[in-house]
């Protein structure tokens, strides 16, 4: 059966850039339905898959009986995406990568400050519902790109073409859900403060564990 990453952080730690109140539905109502739906999903349909991680998974949607594969995509993508994005943030975080990622960064970009431009438009572009990420390619090279709805770069079938796809280390989500209690309709305000608390440490462990 699949879990919900353990938080390594309480609710109000993230405060006044996420709120509690916010990090308490997103984790334990958004986070847990996506979960439930999915673990439900495979065990009364294809419980053989429970025993994969979900990056397999995603990875060979196709391999599942047709019937649940929107289902998966869209709970198993929940799953996923979040787990990722609860991980990746932190108290007493933000400022910039160092090291190798941060060297990376610089390659691609041309600095860390571009870098920090491309992502937050591919975040505030995302019409409607979504996901922004920082990516690795199949070349081993960064790469920002956004997914809409619960899809991830994982899902080759489903995004919408090869260069969006890749290895996520870095995912902030745009689901009005994730931060309309605090910021309204204000989405690049909420941009701006995930960006103080993006553990980089997380992202560049994601990072080495990509290109290995």
């Amino acid at each position: 059966m699949f879990k919900q990453i353990e938080l390594a952080y309480d609710f109000n730690a993230l405060e006044p850039n996420i709120d509690a109140k916010t990090m308490e539905i997103h984790y334990g109502k958004h986070h847990a339905t996506y979960t439930n739906n999915l673990n439900e999903t495979l065990k009364n349909n294809a419980p053989e898959f429970l025993e994969k991680p979900i990056e397999e998974i995603l990875k060979n949607l196709d391999a599942l009986p047709e019937g649940i594969r929107i289902a998966v995509r869209n709970n198993g993508g929940g799953f996923y995406n979040h787990n990722l994005y609860f991980d990746i943030m932190g108290p007493d975080a933000g400022g910039k990568p160092t090291g190798k990622l941060l060297e990376e960064i610089k390659e691609t970009f041309g600095s860390f400050e571009n870098f920090k431009d491309e992502f937050s438009k591919a975040a505030a572009t995302r019409f409607g519902s979504g996901w922004a990420w920082l990516v690795v390619n199949g070349e081993g090279k960064l790469k920002v790109t956004s997914t809409a709805n619960q899809d991830c770069p994982l899902m080759s079938n489903v995004t919408p073409c090869s260069c969006s796809q890749g290895t996520p280390i870095l995912a902030i989500d745009v689901w009005e859900h994730a931060y309309y209690l605090n910021y309204q309709n204000r989405r690049p305000d909420y941009i701006s403060a995930f960006f103080n608390v993006i553990n980089w440490d997380k992202v560049a462990k994601r990072y080495e564990d990509a290109i290995k």
